[in-house]
């Protein structure tokens, strides 16, 4: 069978491997405007201190080059342009336009849009030199990617010897999380969806796709693959998210 008559999933349905990025960009262009606000609101503000979390674990220093893929609207983004300096550089890539605009606006409006530049384009395929970047990040964007390995592969060719790549995603919760995290993934969010941005199906995807997403010690393993080294992960609150960190030796 030739991929173009493959399937792949979207959220729990099965849709054609060609398909699945043009129903991803529609669900962003949807929410980009009020993806911010959304996130707060769905978890309450903790996704906050997942991302200063990540930062931290990070460990980005003054003068080094960054690539926050799926880099939204700036969050990690703007964290690490504060810390590589005039010297160094960030940039943001993402596939959808309507997310690089918005991430753009806060950019320049913070001040640091002589760091920061923006690239659109698929994590699966990355557009820059071999060995170029000192740290890569990707937050809440991997499982919205068609080919996960394709995208991890990509990453691990650009990032420098001696690099890190951070995977901040969705993951697989404890045990005795699981039924409210249900309840509120498939109840609570499509409602907050409807009501905040008139989209409960976007919100419903959300859903859908953590639990389509591979849980740590898969995605450990498939890091491991793309011969990442040193791979581990921290679980954050509960396991609800996940932070993944790797090498390239």
């Amino acid at each position: 069978m030739t991929e173009s008559n493959e399937t792949t999933h979207f959220g729990f349905q099965q849709v054609p491997i060609k398909e699945k990025a043009s129903r991803v960009d529609a669900v962003f262009d949807s929410v980009a405007n009020r993806y911010d606000i959304m996130n707060d609101l769905m978890s309450l503000g903790i996704h906050r201190l997942w991302k200063h979390f990540t930062v931290d674990i990070a460990g980005v220093r003054n003068g080094e080059r960054v690539l926050d893929v799926a880099g939204g609207t700036g969050d990690l983004t703007l964290a690490f342009a504060k810390q590589v300096g005039t010297q160094g550089m960030v940039v943001a890539a993402d596939i959808n336009a309507s997310m690089i605009a918005v991430g753009r606006d806060r950019i320049i409006d913070s001040g640091y849009a002589d760091i920061v530049s923006y690239v659109q384009c698929d994590a699966q395929n990355l557009p820059f030199p071999d060995n170029y970047f000192h740290c890569i990040t990707i937050a809440f964007g991997l499982r919205n990617v068609t080919h996960i390995d394709r995208a991890l592969s990509s990453m691990f060719r650009i990032l420098r010897p001696g690099g890190r790549l951070l995977v901040l995603e969705f993951s697989k919760p404890a045990e005795f999380i699981q039924p409210a995290y249900d309840l509120y993934s498939f109840k609570v969010l499509p409602m907050l969806g409807n009501l905040v941005v008139n989209d409960a199906a976007s919100y419903r995807y959300l859903a859908e796709s953590i639990r389509m997403h591979p849980d740590q010690e898969t995605l450990k393993g498939m890091m491991e693959t793309a011969h990442f080294r040193r791979c581990g992960y921290f679980n954050l609150t509960g396991g609800i998210a996940a932070l993944h960190r790797g090498y390239k030796l």
